[in-house]
């Protein structure tokens, strides 16, 4: 088992061990909390715990809803932006394939090497989540030199270096984004309120008077695993090149794919 493998099985294990301690946390509670001597004086309160748990349950449903809406819209951003950022460097190369310019050569080089250092350098240092190391900026800036040498001695309205321009501002922007998405976390504060709103739930529907206390214990059981599954999903999408559910870099696959193709004999 490689080393991804092995970090994948450590998180889907993590994951497994966190949804099994809030489960038991949770009928722990509830054993504490529902004892027989006490079921006559909560099934009394019933009504006002009820309405209680509407309240408490219907306003963390909705921060739920909400937060795993946003890390996952977040995630498919990500997603995008890799596709993007991936055509944007094809087109770059491709551009200077038709280009009549002694750069044009050197262009494509560099663009092999962006390719290159991108899927064997960079996407390892995001998925050890930390910060990216200047040789992809340094290409970009190699780029833009070599394209603005080729507009200097072309006309300056010559389509070719027109694309080629609006490409490298798109790749350099792409760039950018993915390194900025990289290092982008939900907030402590509120994966505080994430994490004690699911406590309050769960607790408030434990203090629930049932006669029947095996269907007690369904109805936390259930209750428990579900927001401690959603949580987990939300850590995990929350980190789009660290996580279980983790951006491919299928885009920059392709790009490998079309700049060795072009450059074989």
């Amino acid at each position: 088992m490689g080393s991804r493998g092995q970090k994948a099985f450590i998180i889907v294990l993590s994951n497994i061990l966190i949804v099994l301690a809030c489960v038991g946390s949770s009928v722990l509670f509830l054993y504490l909390a529902a004892r027989p001597s006490s079921t006559h004086f909560r099934r009394e309160s019933n009504d006002f715990t009820g309405a209680v748990v509407a309240v408490i349950g219907t306003t963390y449903a909705v921060i739920l809803a909400f937060t795993l809406s946003g890390v996952w819209s977040m995630f498919q951003g990500a997603q995008t932006n890799e596709e993007q950022e991936a055509n944007a460097l094809v087109n770059v190369y491709r551009i200077a394939t038709q280009m009549q310019d002694s750069n044009a050569t050197r262009i494509q080089d560099l663009c092999a090497r962006y390719v290159e250092n991108t899927l064997n350098h960079e996407w390892t240092v995001m998925e050890r989540d930390k910060q990216l190391t200047p040789e992809g900026a340094a290409i970009i800036d190699q780029l833009w030199t070599l394209a603005g040498q080729s507009q200097a001695r072309n006309q300056p309205d010559t389509i070719a270096a027109y694309q080629l321009m609006e490409e490298l501002r798109g790749l350099t922007q792409y760039r950018r984004i993915r390194a900025m998405q990289s290092r982008e976390h939900l907030p402590g504060i509120l994966w505080t309120v994430l994490i004690a709103g699911g406590i309050i739930t769960v607790a408030v529907a434990c203090f629930f008077g049932v006669t029947n206390f095996r269907f007690h214990l369904l109805q936390v059981l259930v209750l428990s695993l579900l927001i401690s599954l959603v949580l987990v999903a939300i850590a995990d999408i929350d980190r789009p090149y660290q996580g279980i559910v983790k951006v491919a870099p299928e885009g920059f696959m392709f790009a490998r794919h079309t700049v060795q193709h072009r450059s074989a004999p």
